[in-house]
């Protein structure tokens, strides 16, 4: 069996791949999205686990994600039907320490960064005029060398307290990656996005919907509007040249022609479906030479009254990070737990992983009754690991084959692994495929 042949064959329905996927269809190209999952979204979707839809992820995006935002737009959504938007409120809460509270207030930025840890709750003054300074150089900062997070947060003179309370979960949350290791380039380039440009760049965005509804489902429906084409279940096993184009090989037997390419797939297995094109062996050892980091989601349901005081709560000296309250998404009494990067967590089992977050929100909340369910989610290669120099691994859009193009958070675009670099990435990728002057673009 063959499929029809196509002008443009995006391989992988992600956000990054459906994103390029809707620019091409609106400037009239002709696009068929290949997914060899029976969902679309990627490393961001909605599963559903004993009847509840959940996401795969708990995802917290920001006001700076001005790319999501003007996705969704174009689609024809609006912004408060997909989100909450809050103003920046961080609560850190740690047994038997107070907790801490930073807002952003009303101000301009970067203002509302620097009176929120002015005014900050339950940290020490002397630690508050210890931070002001450095941080005001952090936000600057452009060194000639990359360095890891912890090295270029003792350099600011940033205090201690403030760095275990506040920076390793920024750190953690962000790049998905130890702040040992990670890169101060990918970090700053976070904190100058959220904090350097307008007030409400630090704006919290928090989902009314499941993710699946956010960015992925809209974006099928809008590119089927346009005459393009979404198969699932399509897993696409090698690439090849095909003349001037290409030639997909899926399923036994099926085939798919089509003039240009886009591999729109996780870095991994990018890498391998390079492998046929001697041209882009470089290109291939760099991805497989990029590690991934994983994400794991504890997800419990308590009874209906159960909440928090605020959409999500830092979790502070426990092996749970981050614990968001799911009422916002319309479904209240469910938690959701988040850990990220690697730990000994992911030597346990879903069940003993599941017990010890139990007992750390009920030693944080310990009004809270027992939950009535559980579920674990891991994602064991969330995303690449956002290690100090990872950019010389990452590749640009085009390649060197002529017709063959790259879309993903892993690409070069200047963030870490997130849902607005994965965006990012698939309008440029299009862009580039629109203005190239390849002949099979003619």
């Amino acid at each position: 069996m063959t499929h029809p042949d196509t002008d443009i064959c995006i391989v992988g329905a992600g956000w990054a791949g459906l994103s390029a996927a809707v620019r091409l269809a609106q400037a009239g190209r002709q696009v068929t999205v290949l997914e060899a999952a029976p969902t679309l979204g990627g490393r961001a979707r909605q599963v559903d686990l004993d009847g509840l839809p959940l996401d795969n992820g708990q995802h917290l995006l920001l006001g700076a994600y001005t790319h999501v935002l003007r996705m969704i737009e174009t689609m024809g959504l609006q912004e408060s039907r997909i989100f909450l938007r809050m103003a920046l409120d961080l609560n850190m809460r740690e047994s038997g320490v107070p907790e801490l509270s930073i807002s952003s207030l009303f101000l301009p930025a970067p203002f509302h960064l620097l009176a929120g840890l002015l005014t900050a709750r339950g940290m020490p003054g002397k630690d508050r005029l210890q931070a002001l300074p450095g941080l005001a150089r952090l936000m600057r900062w452009n060194g000639p060398e990359d360095m890891p997070v912890s090295r270029l947060l003792h350099e600011h003179r940033q205090p201690d307290t403030l760095i275990r309370q506040l920076w390793i979960p920024l750190c953690l949350a962000t790049l998905n990656t130890h702040p040992a290791e990670a890169s101060a380039r990918l970090f700053t380039a976070v904190l100058k996005g959220a904090f350097s440009g307008h007030r409400s760049h630090a704006d919290l965005l928090i989902p009314k919907v499941s993710l699946g509804e956010a960015l992925p489902e809209p974006a099928r429906r809008h590119i089927e509007s346009l005459g393009g084409s979404v198969i699932t279940g399509a897993r696409v096993r090698a690439v090849g040249r095909d003349g001037d184009g290409f030639r997909l090989r899926l399923r036994e037997g099926e085939t798919c022609l089509a003039r240009q390419v886009i591999l729109a797939t996780p870095h991994d297995i990018t890498a391998r479906l390079l492998a046929d094109f001697p041209t882009l062996a470089k290109t291939a050892a760099n991805l497989a030479a990029l590690p991934c980091e994983p994400i794991c989601t504890v997800y419990l349901r308590y009874p209906e009254e159960t909440r928090l005081s605020t959409p999500f709560h830092g979790m502070l000296g426990t092996t749970g990070q981050w614990v968001f309250d799911r009422r916002f998404t319309g479904q209240p009494g469910v938690m959701a737990v988040v850990i990220s990067a690697s730990g000994p967590h992911m030597d346990l089992d879903n069940q003993a992983l599941a017990t010890q977050i139990q007992a750390e929100l009920h030693m944080l909340f310990p009004a809270w009754p027992a939950p009535l369910q559980h579920w674990v989610i891991r994602e064991k290669q969330a995303t690449f690991k956002a290690a100090v120099d990872c950019d010389q691994l990452r590749p640009g859009n085009r390649t060197a084959e002529a017709g063959l193009w790259l879309a993903g958070d892993y690409t070069d675009n200047g963030l870490p692994a997130t849902l607005e670099g994965a965006v990012i990435s698939g309008l440029e990728c299009a862009e580039s495929l629109l203005h190239s002057n390849d002949p099979t673009t003619e």
